[in-house]
């Protein structure tokens, strides 16, 4: 049981340690970044181009996402006024439909006073001779 307790103290410290370390480490980064020293180094300076390529990437994307809000907005006003648009033309061919009946017209006629008269004889169909002519010659 013993040896056990003095197996479990080694590892416990390894761990303090590796913990120490990794704190330490921790630090050591967030103090470089604070400071600036990154920068300088050697492989920020290789890694560079890399970043503003990811940078330029993440800028096209955000953009790409509100382009498309706002095409998404557009799209909803479009429909709602094309929503708009076709009531008011059915409003309105309803109207024109009543308005242009013989009897509305002839009701219209007379309360403007117009003197046109309807007519009471069925109307007559005019046949030319001429047209009758030129068929049968084709």
């Amino acid at each position: 049981m013993r040896n056990e307790i003095k197996k479990a103290e080694p590892q416990k410290q390894q761990q303090k340690r590796v913990m120490n370390k990794r704190s330490r480490r921790f630090v050591e980064v967030f103090q470089s970044i604070i400071d600036g020293t990154f920068l300088t180094r050697e492989n920020f300076v290789k890694q560079l181009p890399f970043l503003l390529f990811i940078v330029l990437i993440a800028l096209c994307y955000i953009a790409n996402t509100y382009y498309t809000e706002k095409m998404v907005r557009e799209i909803d006003k479009t429909k709602n006024e094309l929503k708009e648009l076709r009531s008011e033309y059915i409003t309105i061919k309803s109207d024109y439909m009543i308005k242009s009946k013989q009897s509305e017209v002839a009701k219209i006629i007379d309360e403007k006073n117009l003197g046109i008269k309807e007519s009471l004889d069925a109307p007559k169909k005019i046949i030319s001779d001429r047209k009758e002519k030129q068929d049968e010659e084709i």
